[in-house]
């Protein structure tokens, strides 16, 4: 939009303005490290600090060390929610706004989108992503190719794993999926293969080792960081490490011992921080890509807390909202509980003005994410967000939400929404999440004079296709150049 973009030129002027008069006291301070674990499918509900029975003190210690969102935000699947988070823009803006299937031809963000990575790189930080991807898995669209200096991991999804375990695989024409690995400037190479037997142990074996090692490597060398571990649990298939088998003490089954492995392994992130001796430089966020599935009965009850739906592809509160906690010892406030609103696509640039480069976030596109660094840094109590647009894997509007109000103008049936149809209502679906959490009163049903919300919402959506006019969506596939200024 650009509104938005003037606003971002603005803030990053500001911003530029008081680093300089701040430049003497700080021209020995080092970039803050930044640390982003990010899981696959895992619920606002399933840790004891979001109210989950099964034990996780890691994740629990991590939120009292820092700010803890109860109305974090994101989206409808895995690779819109990786790309908002990378670009700061609604995924359909980047044609991103599903996951690509096998055999579809090319996908993926566009290597003229700017990633929060090559924001790091371009400010002086080393950078790497270990685990996955899920934003293209063609050369030229790979992690190596959008600001990371090394990654290690898989282009797409986990579900590969089990592939080749069909009959008739080999029969498809499709290749047998690999792990890789990639430099900047090179071409990533494929490893080793990702099967059923390195499903279950990638994360002790591989991903979290070589996190760890990353984070010795560059703490040795005093260099500041931005390293994105793309966990793969609790993503099927979903077989659980066997050293975790049975561990949970208050619950167990399989959905309990991947939920311990998990909390275990944020631990081990944390302690090589802390033995590095750069525990108090580290920017640490802990968050996930999606809520809990209900279209996997089999893997056990996840849960997405008091909300109603399921990922994916909901716009009920049980697929948009997910746990989000973020911690910087002496910066970030610690203990702090916050229900404003926060999204994904506000990463970007709030991770730029937590490190003092609010300059670099783009202008010449529209930017949908808000810089939330007063709130993380305790000088204020907003995020500076009140709406949010959720859209479709189809990139078509499903809801806003717009401070207290939601309102509904598609959605998909409960549960198992994967196996049910988008229905669109007469009229709009509107619940006061303040007063109906699970979204069970229609108001626009029970009382026709809340048509009045629809003022504001109509207002968002007109701004959203205004800034379309000037900045169209890229197309899923697209060889995109950039807009013309």
């Amino acid at each position: 939009m650009r509104r938005n973009a003037a606003l971002h030129a603005l803030g990053g002027a500001l911003v530029g303005a008081a680093m300089v008069a701040a430049a003497p006291a700080q021209a020995q301070e080092q970039k803050p490290n930044v640390g982003y674990i990010l899981v696959d499918n895992v619920g606002w509900g399933n840790f004891g600090v979001y109210g989950g029975t099964i034990p996780t003190p890691r994740i629990d210690e991590l939120a009292s060390e820092g700010i803890r969102f109860t109305n974090y935000n994101v989206e409808a699947q895995c690779t819109p929610s990786r790309s908002a988070i990378m670009t700061g823009r609604h995924p359909v803006r980047s044609g991103t706004s599903s996951v690509p299937f096998p055999g579809t031809g090319l996908s993926g963000m566009v290597p003229w989108e700017y990633t929060a990575a090559e924001l790091f790189s371009d400010a002086g930080y080393a950078t790497a992503l270990f685990g996955k991807w899920h934003l293209g898995d063609t050369q030229g669209r790979l992690p190596n190719n959008q600001g990371f200096d090394e990654w290690w991991g898989i282009m797409n999804s986990w579900d590969e794993a089990g592939y080749t375990a069909w009959p008739l695989y080999k029969e498809s024409g499709l290749p047998v999926p690999m792990i890789w690995e990639g430099k900047k400037g090179e071409d990533s190479k494929p490893i080793m293969p990702l099967d059923l037997e390195v499903r279950p142990i990638v994360d002790e074996k591989y991903i979290i080792p070589k996190t760890v090692d990353y984070i010795k490597r560059n703490a040795a060398e005093k260099k500041p960081f931005f390293v994105y571990v793309g966990y793969s649990e609790a993503h099927p298939p979903i077989i659980g490490n066997p050293n975790f088998a049975g561990k949970s003490t208050k619950r167990g089954g399989l959905w309990a011992d991947v939920i311990g492995e998990m909390d275990y392994r944020v631990g081990q992130i944390k302690d090589a921080v802390k033995e590095a001796g750069i525990e108090d430089n580290t920017i640490f966020i802990f968050s996930s890509d999606n809520a809990d599935g209900g279209f996997i009965p089999q893997v056990g009850p996840g849960s997405n807390g008091p909300w109603r739906g399921n990922f994916p592809n909901t716009p009920f509160e049980g697929s948009m909202r997910v746990p989000a906690i973020v911690s910087w010892p002496g910066k970030v406030p610690a203990g702090v509980v916050t229900n404003e609103m926060f999204a994904a696509v506000d990463w970007l640039p709030t991770l730029a003005g937590m490190v003092g480069e609010s300059k670099r976030v783009p202008t010449d596109r529209p930017i949908d994410g808000v810089d939330a660094s007063a709130l993380m840094l305790g000088k204020s109590e907003t995020t500076g967000r009140d709406s949010y647009m959720f859209f479709g894997t189809d990139g078509e509007l499903m809801s806003i939400k717009w401070k207290l109000y939601k309102t509904i103008f598609r959605y998909t049936e409960e549960p198992f929404a994967a196996e049910k149809p988008i229905i669109k209502p007469q009229f709009p679906m509107v619940y006061d999440l303040s007063s109906d959490p699970h979204e069970d009163n229609n108001l626009f049903y029970s009382d026709l004079t809340i048509d009045w919300v629809l003022a504001p919402n109509f207002k968002i959506i007109g701004e959203y296709e205004s800034s379309v006019k000037e900045y169209p969506n890229i197309k899923v596939g697209e060889d995109f150049k950039g807009y013309k200024q």
